[in-house]
């Protein structure tokens, strides 16, 4: 097999050769067929997750078809077609697993992070927490859905009903979630970076009514706001935004610190919200979810071995939607 390794922090990620990966207990061997490039996976690189370990082979947004199973594993079986997430593990006894909250485990895994991910051509996981994907599905458009997708969906759940909905960043996570909240009815505003036209001229093709800069007030109040962009300075732009009883959700796992603020902007019973992972329940509505809001992703391939350069791309925000690794 051929893996992409991050050695260190700070890149950059290695071509490697090594043996296939057995599967233990539990386990599946995946053959890779497309993974995506993550937010996260840029958090990894620069050691801006203290659970991340190294060396690494990142990449959670992984779709590729079972090869072996190891002990004990029922499904899925040798020739499906399975997703692999964030969440790699969870200990399904502490409080939080107990209770449906597994993204809150105590002691969670994480596929890119703290086990090898799928910048790679096989990779092993647990079979408990890959996703069944039909076999007709395109790897490459599906890949985005299982990071940018399903965090996009559980932080869109988060925002409770709001009708008029704030996109702060608009990259791969709200691309997707843009094209949920049209065919739920919900009308979307989406904030860029300051003077990108082209990502608000992507967005306006997308169902938003608006799109502009987001250092600057949308045309009228917001009911919810979600902010995919690491900025912590968006947190109070958003609380600007939003009306009396306004959630502003943020869907990262890392943000810059949040500048201090008034307490006028947070009254009025407006609430900030975190999102943590996800869960396999998340996903099990998601992907029932994509066929009937007729989800399309916009996606630009890499050869595997060309990591760094879609990584790259990423960074710079050069990408309309997802950047996606084929070995």
């Amino acid at each position: 097999m051929i893996a992409m390794v991050l050695a260190a922090v700070g890149g950059p990620l290695v071509a490697e050769e090594r043996p296939d990966p057995e599967p233990g207990p539990g386990e599946v061997r995946i053959r890779v067929e497309a993974c995506a490039v993550c937010r996260t996976d840029l958090h990894v690189i620069d050691g801006e997750l203290p659970q991340a370990v190294y060396p690494i082979v990142p990449g959670h947004e992984v779709v590729g078809i079972v090869e072996a199973a190891g002990a004990g594993v029922a499904s899925p079986l040798p020739g499906a077609r399975v997703g692999v997430p964030w969440l790699g593990h969870a200990c399904g006894r502490c409080g939080y697993c107990a209770t449906g909250r597994e993204n809150l485990c105590d002691a969670p895994g994480f596929t890119g992070c703290t086990r090898d991910g799928g910048f790679a051509s096989h990779l092993v996981a647990e079979a408990a927490f890959t996703i069944p994907l039909g076999p007709t599905l395109d790897p490459v458009a599906t890949a985005p859905l299982l990071c940018a997708g399903l965090i996009g969906w559980r932080t869109l759940r988060m925002a409770g009903e709001a009708g008029t909905v704030g996109l702060y960043g608009f990259g791969a996570a709200a691309h997707i979630v843009a094209q949920v909240c049209r065919w739920q009815g919900r009308r979307v505003f989406a904030f860029t970076r300051p003077g990108d036209r082209e990502a608000q001229a992507f967005a306006r093709t997308l169902g938003a009514e608006w799109a502009g800069d987001s250092d600057g007030p949308p045309p009228e109040p917001l009911d919810g706001a979600l902010i995919f962009a690491p900025d912590g300075r968006l947190v109070p732009a958003a609380l600007r935004a939003v009306r009396k009883g306004g959630r502003v959700v943020c869907g990262g796992i890392h943000m810059s610190d949040i500048p201090a603020f008034s307490y006028d902007l947070l009254w009025g019973e407006r609430a900030v919200l975190s999102v943590a992972n996800l869960t396999r329940e998340d996903a099990r509505s998601f992907f029932a979810t994509v066929p009937q809001a007729g989800i399309v992703t916009r996606t630009r391939t890499f050869p595997l071995t060309q990591a760094n350069a879609a990584i790259a791309a990423h960074r710079c925000g050069v990408l309309q939607g997802a950047a996606v690794l084929v070995p």
